[in-house]
C-alpha cells in the first residue's frame, strides 16, 4: 500500500526474487532449529544435496540423518548472496559461513551453496543444492 492506502503492484521479478531470498533464509533458519519438517517442506521430492565432499544424497537421507542428530547446524552468517531467475527456474548461489557438528566434528566451514530453485503451484522449492567451499 501507498501512503494513501492504495495497492502498489509489485513486479513480478522482484516478488519472484523476495520468495526465492525467502526460501533459501528459510532453509538456513530450519537447518539451525533442526526443524527437518520444515525443511522437507521447503525442498522437492527429488532434491539432493551434493556435500563439500561430493557426497550426493537424497532428500529423506540428509533429513534423517539431521534427525538422527548427524548433521547439527550452530550458526550460518550470511555473507553474500547472487541470484538468476528464467521464467519458472532460478539459480541461487550463497557464501555462508557455517558452523555446524558434522558425524561429531563441530568445525566452522565457508561454504558456497549453489542451488537450483523451481516453482511448483506457485511455490518456490530448491530441487539441488551443491555445497563447496570458499
Amino acid at each position: 500500500m501507498d501512503n494513501e492506502g492504495q495497492a502498489v503492484a509489485v513486479d513480478a521479478d522482484e516478488q519472484d526474487r523476495s520468495d526465492i531470498l525467502d526460501n533459501y533464509r528459510a532453509q538456513l533458519r530450519a537447518m539451525l532449529d533442526g526443524d527437518t519438517e520444515r525443511l522437507g517442506d521447503l525442498l522437492t521430492e527429488d532434491f539432493t544435496l551434493t556435500h563439500m565432499t561430493g557426497l550426493l544424497q537424497p532428500k529423506e537421507e540428509w533429513l534423517a540423518q539431521m534427525q538422527a542428530g548427524q548433521f547439527d547446524y550452530h550458526d550460518a552468517l550470511e555473507r553474500n548472496v547472487s541470484l538468476h531467475v528464467d521464467g519458472d527456474t532460478a539459480r541461487l548461489v550463497g557464501r555462508i559461513v557455517t558452523d555446524a557438528t558434522v558425524y561429531g566434528a563441530r568445525a566452522n566451514w565457508p561454504l558456497q551453496l549453489t542451488m537450483d530453485l523451481i516453482r511448483v503451484n506457485g511455490r518456490w522449492l530448491a530441487s539441488r543444492s551443491v555445497a563447496t567451499m570458499w
